[in-house]
């Protein structure tokens, strides 16, 4: 709730289109290592908004350039806590990298073009940090500042796991979220259309993250001899497994929920049975919620040799394995079946998946922002198939939400747009969201 009776009037949505051209304008390409760009720029140019509206901020960094930016702002004049604790609003800095010859409009031009903002980081997630940013600047010149304590958190190094971004604050800096007990963060609030009805997915869970380096080891020898402890043939044959395997469908509480809406839509119940028709109700996005109703495992890299009549020592391959919460020990029993005894697994990355009941004010509040600006849609909860920095944030004992809402053409193919070419994100959905969130947070 706000503290506005003597606000002056004020629109949230004035400044986010130029602020997301000016995000998108600062590449902070995340190539997965330490050679990229980094986040820095970025952050120092958050950092100087929230100053020129009163707002101080910090900045973390434990790698050098890998930056954050932390922020308290609101909360009752004494300084005190309320019962339902501060309320953390995080969002991310990097993007995943992009060729510029692969696209109509440069990556990194921020380009307004037919009606839409162009570049790396429209969708993910520049949009929504641009929507934050406009919100909490308009906010706080016209003196309409939140009542409930919020803690805004701009971070480094989602797209690769967190580890220099999330995580450091988490590990290193936890009490920076001390009495937080609510976060709101991306890739939920977005809408999608069923049959003609516009449906918003809030994001209420997420799968778990295995990025796994499998290594099969054998005998060195020549290439015209026979070996029976060849490691590529081992890794081959693992890899071929584990990328045919058709895992089975698997239902969490929050897809029964969001696939009981998609069938009382077409008019029919939801059954594990009949999972994948419902799924393919939603178009374009069928893709990316396909994927929530199993667990899944994708070869992605290999590598092994060093002369074509060498038989090497060692073979290596990646695979990028999500799993459903409550389902972890399926998977990872399942995986070592796939692997064999001659394949060995190191985790590059593995985090756990996480799921929260669709319910509570927090849920509420979010339901009745996007009906209030949208008033004859339907809103429900669904579970991502990737990963966000809620699973660090989570540790720390918080109730985590996916809310940037947008409000999408029936035709967009929203998801292809997700780390593909000519990222976009049409004006009036940024728009709309920064509406929809501003409503969020004077009730929140």
């Amino acid at each position: 709730m706000t503290s506005d009776a003597a606000a002056a009037p004020y629109d949230p949505s004035g400044e986010v289109v130029e602020l997301c051209r000016e995000l998108i304008r600062i590449d902070t390409s995340n190539y997965g290592e330490d050679d990229g760009p980094g986040e820095r720029k970025a952050a120092e140019y958050v950092a100087t908004l929230l100053d020129e509206v009163g707002i101080e901020s910090r900045l973390y960094e434990q790698t050098p350039g890998r930056t954050s930016v932390v922020a308290h702002w609101g909360g009752p004049a004494d300084g005190s806590v309320p019962d339902r604790g501060a309320l953390l609003l995080h969002a991310h800095l990097d993007v995943v990298p992009a060729a510029a010859e692969d696209w109509q409009v440069h990556p990194f031009s921020g380009e307004v073009q037919d009606g839409y903002v162009w570049g790396r980081g429209a969708v993910d997630m520049k949009d929504f940090d641009a929507m934050l940013l406009s919100v909490v600047r308009a906010r706080a010149r016209a003196g309409a500042v939140p009542e409930r304590p919020v803690v805004l958190a701009f971070t480094a190094d989602e797209e690769a796991g967190g580890h220099h971004g999330a995580q450091v604050l988490v590990e290193k800096h936890a009490e920076e979220f001390e009495g937080v007990t609510e976060a709101v963060g991306e890739v939920g609030g977005f809408s999608t259309t069923i049959r003609g009805q516009r449906l918003y997915l809030i994001e209420a869970a997420e799968k778990g993250m295995a990025w796994m380096r499998l290594t099969a080891r054998g005998r060195a020898g020549h290439g015209s001899m026979i070996n029976r402890e060849n490691a590529v043939t081992d890794l081959a044959a693992a890899v071929a497994r584990i990328g045919a395997y058709e895992w089975p469908v698997r239902l969490t509480p929050t897809m029964q929920t969001l696939l009981a809406s998609v069938a009382e839509l077409v008019g029919t119940e939801a059954t594990p049975e009949n999972a994948e028709s419902l799924i393919e109700e939603f178009g374009s996005a069928a893709r990316m919620l396909g994927a929530v109703i199993r667990n899944t495992t994708n070869p992605t890299m290999l590598g092994a040799g060093y002369k074509v009549n060498v038989i090497p020592t060692e073979a290596t391959g990646h695979v990028d394995g999500r799993f459903l919460p409550g389902y972890e020990d399926e998977f990872f029993a399942t995986l070592a079946e796939l692997c064999g005894e001659h394949v060995s697994v190191e985790y590059v990355s593995k985090q756990q998946p996480w799921e929260m009941p669709y319910e509570g004010a927090i849920v509420d509040t979010m339901t009745r922002a996007l009906l209030a600006e949208d008033p004859g849609a339907i809103v429900a909860p669904y579970l991502m198939s990737g990963g966000t920095d809620a699973k660090h944030f989570n540790r720390l004992g918080m109730t985590s939400y996916g809310f940037a809402p947008l409000r999408l053409p029936a035709e967009l193919d929203f998801t292809a747009l997700f780390h593909g070419v000519d990222e976009r994100v049409p004006v009036d959905a940024l728009e709309f969201g920064a509406r929809v969130f501003d409503r969020f947070l004077g009730e929140a």
